[in-house]
């Protein structure tokens, strides 16, 4: 019997972080065995077992086979003559195809280090084409990767584009793909993940409402940059940087995507976009089984982010129906959320990156000049029902009116 550390703990060690979890290979042992050492089985398609003390998964050193389409139809062999190479020659990346043992000697049969040291996300065997699901594992380790300048192998990429026309990505259910993306929303550089995706086709597969943005144009005095697409990257990147909230980096990648059917006569012009972004984003959520929180936010963004964009143009009466609509009086710390999206909607646009966005700073005010607006003086006089809400609604509208903010830069409301 014989240990290993496997996977991303050596590819992680080897760049200098630490390993936010240790997975280990056991060669030349049977469940048996590892079950008489107090190792706690956990696995179901295959052995995994769990450390008596440590915790950590130990899992025995398997060769697969594929027997039908998509992720599920895999044979595994888990005997003890499957050696430590047979074992990582199986996994996707040759920089997550590396074992060190527990003394520290690496073992690296396929060129991870060769690989890690060049920056170079490449596979290890043309086995890759058997799970679809390491498309979508190969542009999240690129949107972890990439402030390190790794970049897809060329013969992966191409390895890639076959999976997608041979139908591969098809398979995959809803669940899994939602996985990786909220998962690659988490990582520094998410929009490599989208880029990735769209590079090899597997975006208009899985994502064809965000993938058709990409060659629409808009008005080029509101939107340098011009393509719908490249503002949206553009505004994930700013996403980034204001919030590490997978919630707000959803919202911001998905709130224009009624731009993407927008009717080609009236390009570049969008009127109208915000409902039908609405729109795409309910079936996107529903497709991808995402979680209420991550819908609800995005919604509201895509429904209400022109409003904020033109907060000091509107009434006091439509800047309260904004404070009502996005129901901040009762969830203020969701429309924070609200406002970081908002703030980079705003600043994802060329030339406009480090523009200050003081349509937040007014909003915020104004949400806490109408939390001051107390009830109990309202009810003291009687005032119940359609009455009473009228007359708390006036009473916010005047105190929200009181509210003084600098004015926007000098351009016009964005589209």
């Amino acid at each position: 019997m014989q240990v290993y550390l496997v996977g991303g703990a050596v590819r992680d060690t080897l760049l200098g972080f630490v390993p936010a979890e240790r997975d280990w290979v056991v060669v030349g042992a049977t469940p048996q065995e590892m079950l008489a050492l107090g190792y706690q089985q956990v696995g179901k398609d295959f052995p995994v077992f769990l450390h008596p003390q440590t915790k950590e998964e130990y899992a025995l050193a398997r060769t697969e086979r594929k027997t039908a389409r998509g992720y599920h139809g895999f044979e595994f062999d888990t005997g003890v003559e499957v050696t430590l190479a047979q074992d990582l020659l199986r996994r996707d990346l040759t920089v997550n195809a590396m074992a060190m043992t527990p003394e520290g000697e690496l073992i690296d049969p396929y060129g991870g280090r060769r690989d890690l040291d060049g920056r170079c996300l490449r596979h290890v065997s043309t086995a890759f084409v058997e799970d679809p699901v390491r498309v979508l594992r190969l542009a999240r380790f690129a949107a972890r990767f990439a402030s390190l300048d790794f970049k897809v192998a060329d013969e992966t990429q191409t390895l890639m584009r076959e999976m997608v026309n041979q139908g591969e990505i098809d398979a995959l259910v809803p669940e899994r793909v939602w996985a990786e993306f909220a998962k690659a929303l988490g990582e520094p550089t998410p929009t490599e993940f989208v880029r990735v995706l769209r590079n090899c086709g597997a975006l208009a597969r899985l994502f064809p409402e965000l993938d058709r943005l990409f060659g629409v144009p808009q008005r080029a005095d509101y939107h340098p940059e011009i393509d719908c697409g490249v503002h949206t990257l553009m505004v994930l990147e700013q996403a980034v940087k204001l919030s590490a909230e997978r919630e707000v980096r959803f919202a911001a990648l998905l709130h224009d995507l009624g731009k993407g059917d927008t009717p080609a006569d009236v390009l570049p012009s969008h009127h109208g976009h915000e409902a039908r972004s609405v729109q795409h984003i309910q079936a996107v959520c529903e497709r991808m089984r995402a979680p209420a929180t991550f819908r609800e936010l995005a919604v509201m963004v895509a429904k209400y982010h022109s409003h904020c964009h033109r907060a000091f143009e509107l009434r006091p009466g439509t800047v309260l129906e904004l404070i009502e609509g996005t129901d901040a009086l009762r969830r203020p710390a969701r429309f924070e959320q609200f406002l970081l999206a908002c703030t980079a909607d705003a600043r994802g646009r060329l030339g406009f990156e480090t523009t200050p966005y003081p349509q937040a700073d007014f909003l915020r005010a104004v949400l806490e000049a109408c939390r001051t607006v107390a009830v109990q003086p309202l009810l003291a006089l009687g005032l119940r029902g359609t009455d009473l809400a009228a007359a708390l609604r006036a009473v916010r509208i005047e105190a929200l009116t009181l509210v003084r903010a600098e004015p926007w830069w000098p351009s016009k409301p964005i589209k």
